[in-house]
């Protein structure tokens, strides 16, 4: 295989990965932010407190991602981005809410402060309903008709519903006492609507795309597929087993955000799975869609710097901010 073979799934696999890692670093924050209106006033404050230290490094995946997109495969970034020009609007509108509101909100006046907070809530809303819709397009191809828009607002209901979910979870894990008790709870109402949209979502996929229908239940495809959705259940029942627990609030309060991280894992699995090799499904290939060889392999020194640069950060700032929460403070 040369380089002209190989450089692009590597490129293909860097993209997947920050995506991915987005997802589950950004989706847990957009959560915490979608359940501040159910806290009150000191528990927002912790609530904060608890994704203060991470959320401006988890959106560096976002942007690793789609700069990966964009240099590596131009013709695919350009068809992408045609296609979903306003969701990428609202979603940079939410970003933007969210980014102004987490540092206007605790320097404002007691009166002003409720609005930043309604305004971190509006924000963190709009970036996830606008991340489901936006996946849901991608994974259609684009393709026109009532059925793939009806399966893109799916997603875009359900998606914003799991974020809630692992947001919850996340707090059991860094809160105590009478908020860690009120997450319990936010996580066990999100579980049911989660699973729920999930089913549906399987469902519908092979409906809306042939070509997932073929590679799901093909042989021997369909052997492969099958431990996805049986690690996912496992995943579910387990988060749900511990949150009804005393576990939950105690020694295992890590446990239901590690399962429903597992879920989002084994759903990046089966989305690679579904799509590879298309970069645009049905549309483009990632052989078709890549920069020239001699781009990509001056890109890919740069991603061998960058790249461990990123992990690096993101994992000694969850190193060194591990553990309970402490009271939000502004020093």
């Amino acid at each position: 295989m040369n380089a002209s073979e190989w450089m692009p799934v590597v490129f293909m696999g860097l993209m997947g990965v920050a995506m991915l890692t987005y997802v589950v670093l950004d989706g847990y924050d957009l959560g915490v932010g979608m359940l501040m209106h159910r806290a009150g006033r000191d528990e927002r404050d912790l609530m904060i407190a608890s994704i203060g230290p991470f959320w401006d490094a988890n959106e560096t995946w976002l942007v690793l991602g789609v700069g990966i997109l964009l240099i590596a495969f131009p013709k695919a970034h350009g068809v992408v981005l045609t296609a979903l020009y306003l969701p990428v609007a609202l979603m940079l509108l939410g970003l933007t809410l969210r980014g102004v509101a987490f540092d206007f909100r605790v320097k404002a006046r007691d009166q002003h402060q409720p609005l930043w907070n309604r305004a971190f809530i509006a924000g963190s809303t709009i970036t996830a309903v606008a991340q489901g819709w936006m996946l849901g397009r991608y994974i259609t191809g684009f393709a026109e008709g009532a059925l793939t828009q009806v399966f893109a607002a799916l997603i875009a209901l359900a998606l914003p519903a799991a974020y809630v979910l692992m947001g919850a979870c996340w707090l059991v894990m860094k809160t105590e006492g009478p908020l860690q008790a009120k997450a319990v709870h936010w996580a066990r109402l999100a579980w049911a609507p989660v699973v729920v949209g999930m089913g549906l979502i399987s469902i519908a996929t092979p409906l809306v795309s042939q070509t997932v229908r073929e590679r799901w239940f093909r042989m021997p495809d369909f052997i492969a597929l099958l431990p996805i959705p049986l690690i996912t259940l496992v995943a579910l029942v387990t988060a749900l087993v511990v949150l009804r627990s005393r576990g939950a609030t105690g020694r295992l309060a890590w446990l239901p955000f590690a399962a429903i991280v597992g879920v989002f894992l084994m759903g990046g699995i089966g989305l690679a799975f579904s799509l590879f090799p298309y970069v645009v499904m049905d549309r483009m290939t990632i052989w078709q869609a890549a920069s020239a060889p001699k781009s990509l392999a001056f890109i890919l020194v740069g991603c061998a710097i960058t790249v461990p640069a990123i992990a690096g950060y993101t994992v000694f700032s969850y190193r060194v901010f591990r553990g309970k929460v402490r009271a939000l403070s502004y020093g």
